[in-house]
């Protein structure tokens, strides 16, 4: 990326953002403080909200949901009528800060395709287990974060374990798990000084959104060819981990190339860390060769979603030749389509897209080019693997994310060209995809033991008796 396009990006916020995400967050002051008894600053809020939306097509339901609301009525469809509201809000401040960033890079975007997007209709279970979700939602609405305990966050994981027990719902019950844990570790939330409102309210927001019908992705559609990786982001709480990487894809048939994702993901407990969560993602065993290797990776028939997302099965990849994450940078990514965005991933913090820098300096958590600075989101660099804060510091190149988030844009690196000891390296998020490389952690690991193998073991002990 060139300077002047950084300069481009960085310049004042979109005009209206500041406006849509006041109104966030009133609404997430009034979420905090529950939703039973709504006092005259929360009333105001909400207010609000409903004046911000009155002349969309939300408008009328936002309207009743408010005057329900504050008068005490707390039902499913007036929170989905809120839930829908807080997000077609931060929608709309995605979508011009996408615009601008598409337009600083000289990136095309694709347009979603949403038919058929809902998915087939829910059968009986699967509608009693969103219904045992939504009660859940309403209730931490009613009694507001501040009146969450250990008894409400602990009536969730009935339905957590259901909802994992639906392959479709997954999503949803990792979605509600990470809510759960993060409410279960702060309980009881009101001896808090202060509260995470915005990320708690994101999560409350997309469950109950989701919780609604069911899956929300669209129909995927077959492709082939071949996938040149860019890096890869890992996701990882308590009980579960996932890898996202990023590459681009080259049709087979000569279609142009577009920007996508693909993600593998899997259940964790928290004394799985480091570099030893990898061994959870050993049943992917191509996408993992390819990430450690710096392959190229050959797909025949792999489903591709709406939003730009690879469903990852690994028998229909193979291994391809080697290919370098900068090399592809700098020739495939100007010319790659970008991803879609479907409509309940519009949000600002959702904003992950793939750039080369070089030519930087790094100054603690500032990195500047030219004239122009940018965070460098140091905080998601991943422990399992070998980028650390010192080899960002000395690196004069990157591929990483652009993202924003706390009202400023931010690089998360994903894989740095630095200069260690007078030698050039290349180092990458998952270059221990397959295990550790640096003699030190490996020795680390041998002492600690195969935490995973341990309690594989003790699992299938359990299990058979």
């Amino acid at each position: 990326m060139l300077d002047v396009q950084l300069g481009q990006l960085l310049a004042e916020v979109p005009a209206g953002a500041g406006e849509a995400l006041d109104l966030v967050t009133g609404f997430d002051d009034a979420l905090a403080r529950g939703l039973a008894r709504i006092g005259e600053e929360p009333a105001a809020a909400l207010a609000a909200l409903a004046g911000a939306l009155a002349g969309t097509p939300l408008g009328e339901r936002v309207g009743e949901a408010v005057e329900k609301v504050t008068a005490g009525s707390v039902g499913d469809d007036h929170l989905a009528a809120l839930a829908g509201a807080r997000a077609a809000l931060l929608g709309s401040v995605h979508d011009a800060l996408l615009a601008r960033l598409d337009t600083s890079l000289g990136r095309t975007r694709a347009p979603v395709d949403v038919s058929g997007a809902a998915g087939p209709a829910a059968d009986g279970q699967v509608t009693n287990l969103l219904a045992g979700c939504r009660g859940w939602l309403r209730e931490l609405a009613i009694v507001g974060w501040r009146g969450v305990d250990h008894e409400l966050v602990s009536s969730a994981d009935q339905a957590i374990e259901a909802l994992l027990g639906v392959p479709e719902l997954r999503g949803l019950a990792v979605l509600l798990d990470g809510l759960a844990a993060e409410l279960r570790a702060s309980s009881p939330v009101a001896m808090m000084d202060r509260l995470p409102a915005r990320r708690w309210a994101d999560l409350w927001t997309r469950a109950l959104l989701l919780a609604q019908k069911g899956p929300w992705q669209g129909e995927a559609e077959p492709v082939s060819g071949r996938l040149l990786i860019l890096g890869s982001d890992v996701h990882e709480h308590a009980t579960a981990v996932r890898v996202q990487v990023h590459g681009v894809l080259e049709p087979a048939g000569g279609a142009p190339s577009r920007l996508v994702r693909a993600s593998v993901a899997a259940a964790k407990v928290d004394t799985i860390v480091g570099p030893t969560v990898w061994r959870l993602l050993s049943g992917h065993p191509v996408l993992m060769g390819a990430l450690a290797g710096h392959l190229a990776v050959e797909i025949t028939g792999m489903p591709l979603l709406p939003g730009g997302d690879l469903v990852w099965h690994d028998d229909r990849a193979s291994a391809a030749e080697e290919a370098d994450p900068f090399a592809i940078a700098r020739v495939q990514l100007a010319a790659a389509t970008a991803t879609p965005v479907t409509p309940l991933d519009r949000h600002p913090v959702r904003i992950a897209e793939p750039v080369l820098l070089e030519g930087y300096t790094v100054d603690g958590r500032t990195l500047a080019l030219g004239g122009n600075t940018v965070r460098v989101d140091l905080d998601r660099l991943p422990s399992c693997g070998p980028l650390t804060p010192e080899l960002v510091a000395a690196s004069t190149a990157c591929v990483g994310l652009l993202r924003w988030d706390a009202g400023q844009w931010s690089v998360q690196p994903l894989g740095v060209q630095a200069t260690v000891k007078k030698k050039p390296v290349a180092v990458h998020t998952g270059d221990w995809a397959l295990g550790p490389t640096d003699p030190k952690v490996v020795k680390a690991e041998a002492r600690a033991g195969d935490v995973v193998a341990v309690l594989r073991e003790r699992a299938g002990r359990l299990l058979r008796k």
